[in-house]
């Protein structure tokens, strides 16, 4: 539930454009859901609602809250086409996270850890969107290269690629 909450007062921070306390919180949220997550396999704890409970959270600060940030930090600056562009490929992102997130659901038995994911998990994926938020907050990365990191990132979510479980 802290995963949860820590989200939605993220995304109210983002509307007030306090972009720093929104990604406190964010990691807040992330560090929660590993905690959580552990917990339930240690105490077998994990049961179908719960696994349903974990993707909402995951969907929420993991993919909404940096899509958001982005969105309102990075893209608002933007106009005409790369506005456009940067619309279509944030609603991808979402999209690409959901399925990522309603797949992992499909497949996973509760309780149940795998060597290596398949696809990069949406916590993963939150990081590289921060990662690409912050180069473009100190200038390293325009606007127009967060929408490829976001692009790329949206792909991997879903692709085959093997991420070793931590």
């Amino acid at each position: 539930m802290v995963n949860i909450t820590a989200g939605l007062l993220a995304t109210y921070f983002i509307t007030q454009n306090n972009f720093t306390l929104a990604i406190v919180l964010a990691w807040i949220g992330g560090a929660f859901d590993i905690f959580d997550g552990k917990i339930a396999r240690k105490y077998n704890l994990s049961n179908e609602f719960g696994i349903q409970l974990d993707s909402f959270a995951d969907f929420l600060s993991f993919v909404l809250v940096p899509v958001f940030l982005i969105f309102q930090a990075v893209y608002s600056h933007l106009e005409g086409f790369w506005l456009f562009l940067a619309g279509l490929v944030s609603i991808y992102y979402v999209i690409s996270g959901l399925r990522r997130l309603i797949q992992f659901n499909i497949d996973a038995d509760a309780g149940s850890v795998e060597k290596y994911f398949i696809g990069v998990p949406t916590p993963l994926g939150a990081i590289l969107l921060w990662l690409a938020y912050l180069a473009n907050a100190y200038a390293i990365l325009p606007p127009q290269g967060v929408i490829l990191a976001m692009l790329i990132i949206g792909w991997s979510l879903n692709s085959k690629l093997k991420v070793p479980h931590p």
